[in-house]
C-alpha cells in the first residue's frame, strides 16, 4: 500500500502540539517576549477609545464572569472567547501593534494564548511557547501565499491569523497532534476580514475588529476540537483550502518548510509609530531629514515616496475621513510628522485630520512604485523639495523595530511606560517586569496587576 503522506495542517499541528519551551532558541524567545510586552502595551492604550468601549462592552454584556482579564479594563472577568474578542480589538485599535509581512503576531496570537492560559491556568513557558507556535505558523502561511492576499481584498492579519490563534490557543489548552488539525480545519471557516474600509467613506473602525475576531475564533476552534467536533485535515492546501482560495499561486511546500530550523518568529517587527508598516520608514527617513538639513514643514515644497506596489493600491489615501484610515494613509502619516512628533502616539488624534497645514502637506506627497529587489518589502526611498531649492533624499529598508534594528530593553521599557501610563506608573512598572520574566512565572494571570 502507498504512504499516504501527512497534509500540512497534520505537520504544522504536530509541530505546534509538541513544541516543548525547552525546544525554543534563547533568541526567539527573547522576540517572543517583546513582543508580548509591546502587545499589552498597545492593548492598554487601546483600552481608551470609544471603538474600544464598544467591543469591551459588548464582550461584558455576553461574556461576564469567566477567569480571563481585560488588558486595561480593571476588574473584568470575562469567559475566554470574549476576553480574546476584546483584547484583539484593543490591542489593534491604534495601529500600535506589532507586524510582519502579513499578519500582526502580537494582536491575533497573544489574546489568544493570554485567554487560554487564564482560562487554563498555565504558566508562563506555556504561554511562550503557545505563542511561538502560533507565530512559526502565520509567517509559514503568509510566505506560501505569497503575499497575495491582500492583492484579492482580503485583510490578511484576519485571514492568516485565525489558524494562528487556533494553533496558539490549543497548545496552551494542551490539545493534541489530532485534535490541533482539526482546530486547523475549523479555523479555515472562521477567517474574516475584508479591505473594503480603504475604499470607503466611512467605517474604517472595522479593521480593528478584525484582530479581535482572530483571537475569539481561536478560542472557538480550540474549545470546539477539545470536545470532539472536526474540521478537514486538507484545509490548507486541498480543494477549496486556504492556497487556493484566498491566494494567487500559493507555494505549499512553504507552508512546512524548515520547522524548528528557521524561527519566523525572530522576524516580528515592532513599530516606532502609531501608523500602518507602509508608512514605518517613511516617516523615520522625513523626521532623519528634517533633523539634518534643519527645515520645518512650512519649508516643504512637495514630498515623493516610492516604494512597493501596495503603497498605491491600498495606502494612497490623500483624504481621509477618520483618523483611522488616516493611520492607514502614507501621505496623511508622511503630513502629520512635517508638523507633529510622531514618536508621541497622541499625534495622531482626531484633531489632526482637521489641521490645515498637515492637510494641505498630505496633498503634496506622491507615491511611486518601484521595483523592491533586493529589498524589504517595506523599503522606501523620499525625497524632499524644500521651498528654498533645496531637495534631499533618503531611501532605508530598515526602520527602529524590525529585527536588524531592535528596540534595546530601555527603549522597549519606554514605549511600554507611555502607553500603560493610564494604570499608574508603579502597575504599569510592576505589569513589564512580570511580563519581561514571562518564563518563570507560575501562572499567566494579570489580574493581580
Amino acid at each position: 500500500m502507498p504512504r499516504i503522506m501527512p497534509t500540512s495542517a497534520q505537520v504544522l499541528a504536530k509541530f505546534a502540539a509538541e513544541l516543548a519551551f525547552s525546544e525554543i532558541p534563547p533568541l526567539v524567545v527573547e522576540r517572543a517576549k517583546d513582543c508580548i510586552i509591546d502587545t499589552v502595551a498597545a492593548a492598554t492604550f487601546g483600552a481608551a477609545f470609544t471603538w474600544s468601549r464598544t467591543v469591551v462592552d459588548y464582550a461584558r454584556r455576553y461574556g461576564d464572569g469567566g477567569p480571563c482579564s481585560i488588558l486595561g479594563v480593571p476588574g473584568a472577568h470575562l469567559q475566554a472567547p470574549y476576553a480574546a474578542l476584546a483584547n484583539g480589538a484593543l490591542a489593534h485599535a491604534y495601529e500600535l501593534d506589532s507586524v510582519g509581512v502579513g499578519p500582526h503576531p502580537g494582536s491575533t496570537l497573544w489574546p489568544a494564548v493570554l485567554a487560554a492560559c487564564e482560562d487554563n491556568h498555565a504558566d508562563g513557558m506555556t504561554a511562550i511557547a503557545a505563542f511561538v507556535a502560533g507565530c512559526e505558523l502565520i509567517f509559514r502561511l503568509s510566505r506560501a501565499s505569497h503575499h497575495s492576499i491582500e492583492k484579492l481584498g482580503f485583510h490578511a492579519p484576519g485571514i492568516i491569523g485565525t489558524y494562528g490563534a487556533a494553533a496558539a490557543a490549543g497548545r496552551a489548552y494542551g490539545l493534541n497532534a489530532e485534535q490541533l488539525t482539526h482546530a486547523l480545519g475549523i479555523a479555515g471557516s472562521l477567517s474574516c476580514g475584508l479591505l473594503a474600509f480603504t475604499r470607503s467613506n466611512d467605517g474604517a473602525m472595522v479593521k480593528r475588529l478584525h484582530l479581535g475576531r482572530t483571537g475569539e475564533s481561536g478560542i472557538l476552534a480550540a474549545r470546539l476540537a477539545a470536545a470532539g467536533y472536526t474540521g478537514p485535515e486538507n484545509v490548507l492546501e486541498g480543494k477549496f483550502g486556504f492556497l487556493e482560495t484566498y491566494c494567487q499561486n500559493g507555494d505549499a511546500k512553504l507552508l512546512t518548510a524548515n520547522l524548528k530550523q528557521d524561527w519566523e518568529t525572530r522576524r516580528i517587527c515592532i513599530k516606532r509609530y502609531a501608523c500602518h508598516i507602509y508608512a514605518q520608514i517613511p516617516v523615520q527617513s522625513l523626521r532623519e531629514l528634517m533633523a539634518e538639513h534643519v527645515f520645518s514643514g512650512m519649508d516643504v515644497a512637495e514630498i515623493l515616496v516610492e516604494g512597493g506596489e501596495k503603497l498605491l493600491t491600498h495606502h494612497n489615501i490623500v483624504e481621509p475621513g477618520d483618523i483611522m484610515k488616516a493611520q492607514y494613509s502614507v501621505p496623511f502619516c508622511v503630513a502629520l510628522a512635517l508638523f507633529r512628533d510622531p514618536d508621541d502616539p497622541r499625534s495622531f488624534n482626531a484633531d489632526a485630520l482637521e489641521d490645515a497645514a498637515i492637510r494641505s502637506a498630505s496633498r503634496s506627497v506622491t507615491l511611486r512604485a518601484r521595483s523592491q529587489e533586493g529589498r524589504t518589502a517595506w523599503g522606501a526611498g523620499i525625497t524632499v523639495k524644500l521651498r528654498d531649492g533645496r531637495v534631499v533624499t533618503r531611501n532605508s529598508d530598515s526602520y527602529k523595530g524590525m529585527p536588524d534594528n531592535p528596540f534595546s530593553r530601555v527603549e522597549l521599557r519606554r514605549k511600554f511606560m507611555v502607553l500603560a501610563s493610564g494604570m499608574g506608573a508603579a502597575a504599569a512598572a510592576t505589569l513589564f517586569e512580570k511580563l519581561d520574566r514571562l518564563d518563570i512565572q507560575p501562572d499567566c494571570s494579570l489580574h493581580a496587576i
